[in-house]
């Protein structure tokens, strides 16, 4: 049985094979992400090299026995339908199977609540911060509700200060978006630019001023940030744009305004903070309260 873990080799453009090459076209026509392309060619690799066979000599048959491997070895049901995705797309639009979205099911995630932090929870990890770096970043992450993506690519020119918004290139499914940017957090970004003016990224990396700090970097900024505000339990960045979210929904925020906020394609995906919003269930009436019921009898 091949290591699932091995890394799948990289072909330069020389050796590319037809197959490889036409499945990178048919991913750029579609004008999905370079991250998304990475993911997908090698997640069809890997499936590739468990039976030692070219992709397009394997059918659904061991797809389903890859799927029952990916489980049996741990991986989250995230994790096996984001590898499942890709076999999806090579076998539908690559191989041009048409019936490979009925016959290559997706695993049922099992709904959990979303984690959110309170707003003195949220105070304190930012005063927390590792730097006034890391101070800004989250506090964009939480002030704009942005996802770990957007805030360590944002650049000194989407910081519009005059319109007061921050404008999102290329953010999930390629969409371009206003996010909005208060006088607080404002105060925040302008604190950190004075301090280390940063040209291009609003959060540059240490090697280079033309490339801003990883996903991993702000993931564990934001890990030391939550164990020096001694918080007592296990944060993340993106768990701040869903206190974000849940925050404005217990303000009263109509959840059509909030999707807009938050860049989601269908209002469905916003509804799914309604389920973590405690406020929002006390301060709804039950209509319990508007029967009219006759007087109890004595006992």
């Amino acid at each position: 049985m091949a290591n699932q873990s091995a890394k799948p080799s990289q072909p330069t453009d020389a050796n590319i094979s037809p197959l490889r090459q036409r499945m990178i076209e048919d991913m750029s026509i579609r004008r999905m992400s370079p991250g998304t392309q990475r993911s997908y060619l090698s997640a069809v690799a890997r499936f590739s090299q468990h039976f030692s066979r070219s992709p397009d000599k394997l059918g659904y048959e061991e797809v389903r026995i890859w799927q029952l491997h990916l489980i049996e070895a741990g991986l989250s049901t995230t994790a096996v339908n984001a590898r499942i995705t890709a076999l999806r797309f090579f076998f539908r639009v690559t191989l041009n199977r048409r019936d490979a979205p009925e016959m290559i099911p997706l695993a049922r995630a099992p709904e959990r609540l979303r984690e959110v932090l309170t707003p003195e929870e949220v105070a304190r990890l930012i005063e927390a911060a590792p730097g006034p770096k890391y101070r800004a970043a989250l506090s964009l992450a939480y002030g704009a509700g942005l996802r770990v993506s957007e805030v360590v690519g944002i650049k000194v020119a989407d910081i519009d200060s005059v319109r007061m918004v921050l404008r999102i290139e290329d953010g999930k499914g390629q969409r371009d978006r206003f996010a909005k940017l208060s006088p607080l957090l404002l105060d925040e970004l302008r604190a950190w630019w004075k301090a280390a003016r940063p040209r291009v990224y609003m959060f540059p990396s240490r090697m280079s001023a033309f490339a801003h700090i990883s996903a991993r970097q702000f993931s564990r900024a934001c890990q030391v940030a939550a164990a020096r505000a001694k918080l007592g339990k296990p944060v993340n960045p993106h768990m701040l744009r869903h206190s974000f979210a849940t925050h404005l929904l217990d303000a009263g925020t109509d959840i059509r305004i909030i999707q807009v906020m938050l860049g989601h394609k269908k209002l469905t995906t916003t509804a799914i903070y309604t389920r973590v919003s405690p406020k929002l269930i006390q301060t709804t009436a039950s209509p319990f309260e508007s029967l009219v019921l006759k007087q109890r009898p004595p006992r």
